[in-house]
């Protein structure tokens, strides 16, 4: 059934191509008396190499992402949408939603949104993985390790009338996969059977003084811009589903129930040039729901989990090749020492973001807060967006 699924997506997808115009951010199908439907995809492959200083390297080829969209309208103002993820299909989801809503932008310079969509925490997550200067993101856009997933419920936007200041702001559900080495946020929409259940508010605030700055790595036009926000969010435990507690202890050494979090977000960006910097710091304060839990990121039931990032990256020839750098680290109570990543990479854009291959090596000290524990990894993707 599932199969039939991806080819009927597919052919779908392939016959409107061939059939539209294509414009940016997909290719509209129908479009009359504002009245619309577009569609569109993107499709990641990807080579990963990793060697850890104790055992043999390892190396796999897959599809990073698979994911085709459909958006439409038939009423003025209203939107919906929904995407899905066929590359990180994994167990019982054999197809991972990812955006699913609805959405009003019938109101000056807000945007109100109901269903699974991104929450407004982490710039570097908030950025489309199609639109990342490194292969994989640092470890302050990475919902392993604190930033919120897209998460069901509702979610509002705006910005001022010069558009230099935005906003956001969400109430969701948001659900976590209990391990000791992670804060894994998942979004409800794929959630598994032990995942922890709560709701999360938050919201941020960008300045951007010299104009809009999108939500995208790389500098192609050459502006000067530049960006300063900050983010905040509170999540807790609805207390319905914490498989691995008994009368208030953890009943598993690797997979402790959480309680509560509150994460915090500094964040910048300039362009200028061809020159791309991101940087930001993020701070996330958790408590397990076994206040004795000791293991992995966690001692005596809690930790303060730090993360940051800088990023940056040059176009050596104008829109055709950029040389890229990074420098990532995180800290927990119970790590011994501070885990470090470094990053090397070079990125081709044959037609900018829509088509482009990317190379970055990245070599890690400290994997987990282990003291002379190394991981050194390479990434070769290639990406077509239409």
């Amino acid at each position: 059934m599932h199969i039939r699924l991806v080819e009927t997506s597919f052919a779908t997808l392939l016959a409107s191509c061939m059939a539209a115009p294509a414009l940016a951010g997909g290719i509209t199908v129908h479009d009359k008396d504002e009245k619309f439907v577009k569609m569109g995809g993107r499709i990641q492959l990807q080579y990963h190499y990793k060697k850890q200083n104790d055992g043999d390297g390892k190396d796999d080829i897959f599809f990073r992402r698979l994911r085709p969209y459909i958006e439409g309208s038939l009423h003025k103002g209203w939107k919906g949408k929904f995407q899905f993820d066929f590359g990180k299909a994994s167990g019982d989801n054999e197809v991972a939603v990812k955006d699913a809503y609805m959405q009003y932008k019938g109101f000056d310079n807000v945007k109100v949104t109901i269903g699974s969509a991104n929450f407004p925490f982490s710039r570097e997550f908030i950025t489309s993985s199609k639109y990342q200067q490194l292969v994989e993101r640092t470890f302050v856009g990475d919902h392993n390790y604190g930033t919120p997933d897209r998460n069901m419920g509702l979610h509002i936007s705006g910005n001022n009338g010069s558009k230099t200041v935005s906003w956001a702001a969400s109430l969701a559900q948001a659900a976590i996969d209990p391990d000791k080495n992670k804060l894994d946020f998942d979004t409800p929409a794929n959630k598994a059977a032990d995942f922890n259940q709560g709701w999360m508010v938050g919201g941020r605030m960008d300045f951007h003084p010299f104009g809009p700055l999108k939500f995208a790595q790389g500098d192609f036009k050459g502006d000067a811009k530049a960006t300063m926000g900050i983010a905040a969010y509170a999540w807790n435990n609805n207390k319905d589903n914490n498989s691995y507690t008994s009368a208030g202890a953890s009943s598993n050494t690797d997979k402790p129930d959480i309680n509560s979090v509150r994460g915090f977000e500094v964040s910048g960006a300039f362009r200028l040039g061809g020159l791309s910097i991101d940087a930001e710091y993020n701070l996330f304060l958790v408590d397990t729901v076994d206040s004795a839990f000791t293991g992995g990121l966690y001692r005596n039931g809690g930790t303060s989990l730090k993360n940051w990032a800088l990023e940056g990256g040059y176009m050596v020839l104008p829109t055709k090749l950029e040389v890229v750098a990074g420098y990532q680290s995180q800290d927990a109570d119970n790590y011994q020492s501070t885990w470090i990543r470094k990053s090397l990479g070079v990125n081709w854009f044959v037609h900018k973001h829509d088509i482009k291959m990317q190379l970055s090596y990245r070599m890690g000290s400290n994997l987990k807060g282990v003291s002379g524990s190394d991981e050194d990894e390479l990434f070769l993707q290639t990406q077509y967006v239409f």
